[in-house]
């Protein structure tokens, strides 16, 4: 059976200027995500999937293949990450080059590791999903979210659960934001990412920081150098 990890990485973010080559502790961020796919010896390709040159050749320096660039259509604001694995699926499929599963690893995720890659590829093998990725819970439950109104009123989105302890609510999770492994025919068959066929695996709060913004940078670097301090 083939594999292949997609990392998708244009040039042209936003929030963060060239945030996917941005100096993360030494090295380019997308470093990471590279590394992480080659170390754990799980993909028969690598690859990069960029619109941008600079990307590209950081990218082939850290060992990953870029063997075309992206297209207008995918390197704009609105492209979905499932048409950018799709664009590539089919590029590498008009070679004749077929894989079985396919992982997509977001090249700002340095916290990825080669054992929860492992972990979720057997699960998705197992338990016959179409895709399978890791999730977080959030830090309060979300029955109990605020929102602010006009004039700064604040009011409940679920007000039923206004008086209810928040030990007796159902724990919410989110997307990680990491990774997502995918049966790749049933991926290109449904055109989506997550179906009603979907799994996930739990992560701490330790293991993933979503980055936004600069704070939210310094931050992730904080909690990356703890965790290597721990190991």
């Amino acid at each position: 059976m083939a594999n292949i990890a997609i990392i998708p990485a244009r040039g042209g973010s936003k929030r963060i200027p060239r945030k996917n080559i941005k100096d993360f502790l030494g090295k380019p961020i997308i470093a990471y995500s590279i590394g992480v796919a080659i170390s754990s010896g799980l993909f028969d390709e690598v690859m990069v999937s960029t619109d941008d040159l600079e990307i590209a050749e950081i990218a082939e320096n850290f060992g990953a293949r870029v063997p075309f660039l992206r297209t207008s259509q995918t390197a704009n604001d609105y492209a979905t990450t499932y048409e950018v694995i799709e664009e590539v699926l089919l590029k590498y499929l008009q070679s004749e080059m077929n894989f079985d599963y396919t992982c997509c690893l977001y090249p700002c995720a340095p916290f990825i590791t080669q054992d929860r890659l492992i972990e979720t590829l057997e699960i998705l093998k197992n338990e016959k999903f179409d895709s399978v990725f890791p999730v977080t819970p959030f830090g309060f439950p979300v029955q109990r979210a605020l929102k602010l109104e006009q004039g700064n009123k604040v009011g409940f989105f679920f007000p039923e659960f206004s008086l209810s302890r928040s030990q007796d609510l159902n724990v919410g999770y989110h997307d990680a934001g990491q990774f997502y492994w995918l049966n790749t025919d049933s991926c290109l068959r449904k055109k989506k990412i997550m179906t009603d066929n979907s799994g996930g695996i739990i992560i701490s709060e330790m293991e993933a920081h979503d980055i936004d913004d600069e704070t939210d940078w310094k931050l992730a670097e904080m909690k990356y150098e703890l965790l290597q301090r721990t190991k």
